[in-house]
């Protein structure tokens, strides 16, 4: 039988893509933590990782047993938190995973919410940017995650976990408050001419800005490249730009300096979902209900 301890190696190997850095995080030696992957690639028969001076890769092997090892991680963790439970001075924990800008406009109500009807829980919170996330649900790492799908990409396998949309985030056209164009609707053909503001090439906002685009048969000129919308709408703000921004992220900004509209020549959104694991525990049920009701005050009315 496969040592548990060892999976865990491989799984945070794997995460880290270094052996040094997966050591560094376990505080481990990387000596010790290597002679651990030989030791389960010895139980397995096969060779699990590629070793390079860039770091390690998973042999097709190694990927094979690594989703496994997330599974079994997790049970073994479910197993422990039901024990605990039977422990009466035992509170509920629960561990959150969300992408940047739901931590800004949707989490902090959620969490607030459930912290004044669950006093006693104990929650954290981690960043986790799309597509990652889903293999520490499996692995019990994170109790929910929180991500999204953009137009023009798809959803990662959910890999047994249960996802479910949690809201339609509409995209607006956002411009200076100044521009010509402000006080109109414009479509996103209108604005061709104009320096666009976006996500580096393969970004996921990125990639819906280029395929909406080309559904209207235009080419855009992305001229300043960032992911943070905090940072679109300082430079719409300023003057420099346009952009494509989630709604709920204008809703939860002060709305100076920049007018935001739906362009009349596409109907554009980004899909938030949840995601856990298909046996919840109470209190993944009771912050996926917290999240739904938030989900709501994230849009104006």
């Amino acid at each position: 039988m496969l040592d548990a301890n060892r999976l865990r190696v491989l799984v945070e190997v794997a995460r880290a893509g270094s052996i040094s850095l997966a050591a560094e995080r376990m505080s481990f030696t990387p000596p010790a933590l290597s002679q651990q992957l030989t030791k389960l690639e010895g139980e397995v028969g096969c060779v699990l990782l590629e070793r390079g001076r860039g770091g390690v890769a998973l042999t097709e092997a190694g990927r094979v047993l690594l989703a496994h090892g997330e599974r079994v991680l997790g049970e073994l963790r479910a197993a422990e938190d039901a024990v605990r439970a039977t422990l009466a001075a035992a509170p509920p924990t629960l561990a959150l995973g969300a992408f940047a800008s739901a931590g800004k406009a949707l989490v902090p109500g959620a969490l607030a919410a459930f912290r004044r009807a669950h006093p006693h829980a104990r929650l954290a919170l981690s960043d986790v940017e799309p597509p990652h996330g889903y293999g520490l649900v499996t692995s019990g790492d994170l109790d929910l995650l929180i991500t999204h799908r953009y137009p023009g990409t798809s959803l990662p396998s959910a890999g047994g976990l249960h996802r479910e949309a949690l809201l339609r985030d509409p995209l607006l056209l956002v411009l200076p408050e100044q521009h010509p164009a402000a006080h109109t609707r414009p479509g996103l053909a209108d604005l061709a001419g104009e320096e666009w503001i976006s996500g580096a090439p393969g970004v996921y906002n990125r990639v819906a800005l280029e395929n909406a685009a080309a559904a209207v048969g235009v080419v855009l000129d992305v001229a300043y490249e960032t992911r943070d919308y905090e940072v679109a709408l300082a430079l719409i703000r300023a003057g420099v730009g346009v952009g494509l921004v989630p709604l709920t992220i204008l809703h939860a900004d002060s709305g100076a300096g920049w007018s935001a509209h739906r362009p009349h020549d596409l109907d554009l959104a980004r899909e938030i979902h949840i995601v856990h694991r298909r046996r919840p525990r109470d209190a993944v049920s009771a912050m996926v209900a917290t999240l739904r009701a938030s989900a709501g005050a994230a849009l104006p009315p």
